[in-house]
């Protein structure tokens, strides 16, 4: 395995998480950041343009987990590498959107 395709899993793992939130306000109706709004990642995008960004976002995710190398559940390191992107996604959405949202 090239270190390459580790790099790729990780932000395959970024752009999957950062497709949930997307995704999940736009199907069910609700306005949410994106870097679409003004001022970009804070004012709201409608609900179509979010549900458009997390399908763009996974179908990235996609490509970098599924296309690049081999990747393979059963192999810990391809999974921790990818948990990791999720991870680090994760936590810097709840910050950015936190302030944002009433949370901390």
């Amino acid at each position: 395995m090239r270190w390459y395709h580790y790099v790729a899993y990780f932000f395959g793992g970024a752009f999957l998480a950062n497709a949930l939130p997307h995704l999940g306000n736009g199907i069910s109706g609700h306005a949410f950041q994106s870097p679409f709004a003004h001022p970009p990642g804070e004012g709201l995008s409608s609900a179509m343009v979010n549900v458009l960004w997390g399908l763009f976002n996974l179908a990235v995710g996609y490509l970098l987990v599924c296309r690049v190398g081999s990747f393979n559940l059963r192999k810990t390191p391809h999974v921790l590498v990818l948990g990791a992107g999720v991870l680090i996604q994760a936590v810097m959405l709840a910050l950015a959107f936190g302030p944002l949202h009433g949370g901390r």
